[in-house]
């Protein structure tokens, strides 16, 4: 007998955490899945079974490579979501596989953010699925019944309520490693910077290389600091995300050439006084970053450079994004479950 092994938050108004969770969110881990001998198809239809209401599934594998929507690459992402209901996967439109991007210099010349793959060796990589080896819904999403589950696994949604939570790959990376996350609501900056992507094939929400660092993927002035403000959102730790972010930095990464333009980026560049193409930065881009108060002047202000260390020991303070934070261990938030093979 086999032990398949998942994390579970529990779909719930809870006061404890302060947001609401609009649908059960589960991660399994692919390792834990071959060691139960069974694909991740099968994994996560016994994961749905094993779940009365509605559930968004993500098969997480922490032995390869991703980057986040502004270009920072990390160890672990999705390989695999699923959106379940009433213990069932829909098999036309509740599951779908990530694409794997095999290494080569053409794609490092077309996405020179990919030049951080030379600190992960070995490590392959996934960003989003293939539509063209499947018709898929905009944004890169699976349903079944009431469960929504977007962006290739980053964004969540009860479809019947309406009710939406985002679930950034780095929180989801430090929930499988039992780590350090902050709940709360998304606020304006973080829904300005969920704009500022970079041109990615396969990527986690687009599926061509539509917006290069530098631009705005939403283009809508002021409105954007408005899109996703009120929804709530379960990120890691900021000490986390700078940790990461000036790893990419300090590779040599440029904000608005190499990396995108998100208010987080530019914070920790500016703070460190480390190089931003302000002169790539678009004008809509411009648009969006005043709003919430980051403007090309303010980029160029002079001031003295934080190190590394310093940055991610303030980073609550530094790092802007997320209302009414509240942090925790991951294992507070989480169930670990068993379904015994």
């Amino acid at each position: 007998m086999s032990i398949l092994k998942y994390k579970l938050i529990p779909q719930s108004k809870d006061e404890k955490i302060g947001i609401t969770i609009p649908l059960n969110i589960a991660f399994v881990n692919l390792a834990d899945i071959a060691s139960c001998n069974i694909s991740a198809r099968e994994a996560v239809k016994l994961i749905a079974s094993s779940i009365d209401g509605p559930v968004g599934i993500n098969v997480i594998d922490m032995d390869c490579v991703t980057t986040t929507s502004d270009g920072i690459m990390t160890e672990g992402t999705v390989v695999l979501m699923a959106a379940g209901d009433r213990g069932k996967i829909n098999p036309d439109f509740g599951i779908l596989e990530m694409e794997e991007i095999p290494y080569s210099e053409e794609l490092i010349r077309e996405e020179p953010h990919l030049k951080q793959w030379e600190m992960y060796p070995g490590k392959r990589l996934f960003r989003g699925p293939n539509p063209k080896k499947k018709l898929i819904p905009v944004h890169n999403v699976v349903i079944t019944g009431r469960a929504g589950n977007n962006n290739s696994a980053t964004e969540m949604m009860n479809i019947v309520t309406m009710e939406e939570i985002l679930l950034p790959i780095l929180g989801q990376l430090e929930i499988m490693r039992d780590g350090n996350i902050v709940v709360g609501n998304t606020g304006e900056v973080i829904s300005v910077g969920i704009g500022m992507t970079i041109a990615e094939k396969f990527g986690r929400i687009f599926p061509t290389r539509q917006y290069k660092a530098g631009d705005t993927a939403h283009g809508s002035g002021e409105y954007a600091k408005t899109l996703k403000r009120d929804i709530p959102i379960i990120a890691a730790d900021k000490a986390v995300i700078a940790k990461q972010t000036i790893k990419a930095l300090q590779f040599g990464m440029i904000p608005g050439k190499d990396i995108g333009c998100s208010p987080l980026v530019l914070s920790i560049a500016k703070a460190m006084g480390l190089e931003i193409d302000l002169d790539n930065i678009t004008d809509r881009a411009y648009a969006e970053l005043a709003s919430v108060g980051i403007t090309k002047e303010w980029l160029r202000e002079e001031r003295i450079p934080l190190s590394a260390d310093e940055v991610i020991s303030k980073a609550d303070t530094l790092v802007p994004g997320i209302n009414n934070p509240r942090k925790f261990k991951a294992s507070d938030i989480t169930l670990l479950k068993e379904i015994e093979i």
